[in-house]
C-alpha cells in the first residue's frame, strides 16, 4: 500500500496535485493547516480514500484533532502536532503514540520533514507542502509483515 501523506498546504496545492496524478497513491493523508485544501484535494480525486486532520490554522472544533487508522497490520496516529507542543519536543507525542499502540506517528506543524523510529515507534513530518523550499511530502509503503518504507521527497 502506498500513501502519501502531505501537512502544511496553506492554500498551495498544485505541487500537491501534480504529486497525487504522478504517483497514484493508495491513500492520501492530510495533517492540517489548511483542512479545506484537504476537501479540494479530495474533490479533485474522489476514487482515492483520505483522511485528515485539522491543524492550528483551521477552525474546526467538531472535528478529531488526532486520529488512529490501520493498514496492513500497521496502526497509524495522524495529527497535526500542535497540541503535542511539537515545536519544543516530541515526547508528549511519543507518549501518546505508545499508549495507543501505534507503528506509525504522523504529524506536521512544524514545517520541518522528519523522518527518526524511537523505539519501534517511526515518527513521520512529511515537511511543509505549502510553505518550504522545497515543498516536501512523505510517501510510505506499508506491506503487512514489513517494516515500512518512509522516504521524505520534494514535491
Amino acid at each position: 500500500m502506498k500513501i502519501a501523506v502531505f501537512s502544511d498546504t496553506h492554500k498551495h496545492i498544485n505541487g500537491v496535485l501534480r504529486t497525487i496524478v504522478r504517483e497514484q497513491p493508495d491513500l492520501i493523508l492530510h495533517l492540517g493547516d489548511h483542512y479545506a485544501d484537504a476537501q479540494r484535494i479530495h474533490e479533485q480525486f474522489p476514487e482515492i480514500p483520505m483522511e485528515a486532520v485539522p491543524g492550528n490554522c483551521d477552525y474546526a472544533p467538531s472535528l478529531d484533532e488526532t486520529k488512529l487508522l490501520e493498514y496492513e497490520g500497521f496502526r497509524l496516529m495522524i495529527t497535526h502536532g500542535h497540541r503535542y507542543s511539537v515545536k519544543y519536543q516530541l515526547d508528549s507525542l511519543l507518549n501518546a503514540a505508545y499508549f495507543q499502540q501505534a507503528n506509525l506517528v504522523l504529524f506536521g506543524h512544524t514545517h520541518r520533514a522528519l523522518h527518526t523510529v524511537v523505539e519501534g515507534i517511526h515518527l513521520v513530518n512529511p515537511g511543509s507542502a505549502g510553505l518550504s523550499t522545497p515543498p516536501t511530502w512523505a510517501k510510505i509503503i506499508l506491506q503487512q509483515g514489513e517494516e515500512p518504507v518512509v522516504s521524505i521527497e520534494e514535491l
